[in-house]
């Protein structure tokens, strides 16, 4: 399964008889799928559709759809207003037995302002169901755009995630094996601590020699180096399956941000520092791009 980014956006149009349809897409990351539709006067009857088509194929997104109408009017038909007619005939008669006047002619009735009106015709069930049906197939084809669009920017993002856990992978095996941390290193450093203390006074040899070991345990690193080198296989598993995967990767980012703080924290060392404040860096810049993740 491709990995998506939330990234994209798609354009897709369509004419049925008068009307031209044009759908325009645009997704960016979000916490969950939030639809945002914008739909023209008469068309509200296939938000429903729109909305069960998006949500089929999008699980995480801020996702704007917008469609546009356009084309030719139907020709405007006449139609006479009987009432308005009514009233001006009757007029005329009242009219007609004050003062000597011609008849009005049917020209001159028709032209007075009221009587005839130009009306739109409605479009047919039958018209308005070829509208629906073909916005819906242009919609269609946008959305697959979209998510050819997400997938493409979902791969490159892979590659670059990729990058990252390996240069994760690449800086615990430095901390690994730093000379630091070998036993003897180790050991010589306690060793001179020690005698440091002891020559200052009346310290217990034994006694802090049991501090030094307790020290040393804590200072260990094993298990964080464990961890990370575990998270980065998971990482890896995770991008070889693909899907909506971005949750699942955040949360491993946050996990290799502890054990990054924890390995910065017990340093005794300054390479071992410095290698752990580079490690942070690295997975700052990959939680980063994990956000765009679906």
């Amino acid at each position: 399964m491709s990995l998506q980014s939330m990234t994209g956006f798609a354009r897709s149009e369509a004419v049925s008889g008068r009307l031209r349809f044009v759908w325009e897409m645009r997704s960016v990351n979000g916490k969950g799928l939030d639809l945002r539709l914008r739909l023209p006067p008469g068309f509200d009857r296939v938000e429903t559709e729109v909305r069960a088509r998006l949500a089929a194929r999008f699980n995480r997104g801020n996702i704007q759809v917008s469609l546009n109408v356009s084309g030719e009017r139907a020709a405007a038909v006449p139609v006479v207003n009987a009432e308005a007619l009514a009233i001006v005939l009757s007029f005329a008669e009242v009219l007609k037995t004050k003062i000597d006047a011609t008849p009005p002619s049917i020209d001159g009735l028709l032209a007075i302002k009221g009587v005839v009106d130009l009306k739109e015709p409605e479009d047919s069930e039958e018209d308005q169901a070829a509208f629906a049906h073909a916005a819906l197939d242009a919609l269609d084809r946008g959305v697959a755009d979209l998510v050819e669009a997400r997938a493409s920017e979902g791969a490159a993002l892979r590659s670059v995630l990729e990058g990252h856990l390996t240069t994760i992978e690449t800086l615990a095996s430095r901390i690994d094996v730093d000379p630091s941390r070998s036993p003897t290193n180790i050991r010589q450093r306690l060793e001179a601590q020690v005698a440091q203390l002891t020559s200052a006074g009346s310290l217990d040899p034994e006694r802090l020699h049991m501090e030094a070991v307790l020290l040393a345990a804590k200072a260990d690193l094993r298990e964080e180096l464990d961890r990370l080198q575990a998270h980065v296989a998971a990482g890896r598993e995770l991008l070889s399956k693909g899907g909506p995967i971005g949750r699942r990767l955040d949360f491993l980012a946050q996990e290799f941000n502890r054990e990054a703080n924890t390995i910065c924290s017990k340093s005794n060392a300054a390479s071992v520092t410095a290698n752990g404040m580079e490690l942070k860096v690295v997975i700052d810049q990959l939680r980063e791009q994990v956000q765009n993740i679906e």
